[in-house]
């Protein structure tokens, strides 16, 4: 297969890039995010870790066009791309899981596949709309539940629908918000072993937010970690692994401590 590109007004290749710079979002005086900047290039895997309502999900719909940031900025490529709507971050090649699973229930897996495939700029309709969603599914595993409603998969099988669906509007950058939630050790392993495949396939630069830091550590390239709106460290897992600061954002001081007098 040939690997899919960004919107025509982009390009694609090694010096794309989507960016963060100096982000920050705050709720009715509330500060979610304090000037974070992140760097997600075409083809790496970048893993977004930190303690819950450290603002993973927040960064992760201002990158989206969910949210627009309160300052900074978000470019894709040379493109200043803050403030646009999802609809528009979505044609110009970012595509995105949910937290919570967003799938049209009653529609069939080939079906919500479908949906994603339409949004790519070129408008594939008819039978090429659905060798496109086909090739999706054949990718992703699903091809045995093509035909299956959404609603009467297992959790983790709906997960993958989500990300198939996703990957249809042939992206340069995909987001996941917690992919492997729910997911059991068998399960986090065959999503670390796609994630990694979709990689190699596509040249995606993938941003990985998830709870599950076994599955962080094994597949992200390099890791950023977010503690109370602000980033804290960045690395490769090696490095985040044994950071001080990682280590009492997720362990707490006390504990920290306790370990330097071991």
């Amino acid at each position: 297969m040939t690997a899919p590109s960004a919107a025509p007004e982009l390009g694609n290749g090694p010096s794309l890039v989507l960016r963060a710079e100096g982000v920050g979002m705050a709720f009715s005086g509330l500060q979610a995010l304090m000037d974070v900047d992140l760097t997600l290039e075409h083809g790496a895997i970048l893993g977004l870790i930190g303690p819950n309502g450290s603002g993973k999900t927040t960064l992760l719909n201002i990158l989206s066009g969910v949210l627009r940031p309160t300052h900074g900025r978000v470019w894709i490529g040379s493109r200043d791309v803050t403030g646009l709507p999802a609809h528009r971050i979505a044609a110009l090649g970012v595509a995105r899981t949910f937290q919570n699973i967003r799938l049209f229930s009653q529609m069939t897996v080939l079906e919500n596949v479908e949906v994603g495939a339409a949004l790519h700029p070129e408008r594939p309709g008819g039978s090429a709309l659905r060798r496109a969603a086909r090739l999706m599914l054949t990718e992703t595993g699903l091809v045995d539940v093509a035909d299956r409603p959404a609603a009467t998969l297992p959790y983790g099988v709906r997960r993958r629908v989500e990300i198939a669906r996703a990957l249809a509007t042939r992206p340069a950058f995909l987001l996941l918000d917690e992919p492997a939630a729910g997911a059991n050790e068998a399960e986090s392993d065959e999503l670390r072993g796609l994630i990694s495949e979709l990689r190699v396939a596509h040249g995606l630069g993938m941003l990985v937010v998830e709870h599950d830091l076994r599955l962080i550590m094994r597949v992200a390239d390099r890791i950023a970690v977010l503690n109370e709106g602000r980033q804290i460290a960045h690395g490769t897992a090696a490095e985040v692994s044994v950071d001080p600061a990682v280590r009492e954002a997720y362990l707490g001081r006390r504990a920290v401590d306790t370990e330097s007098r071991s």
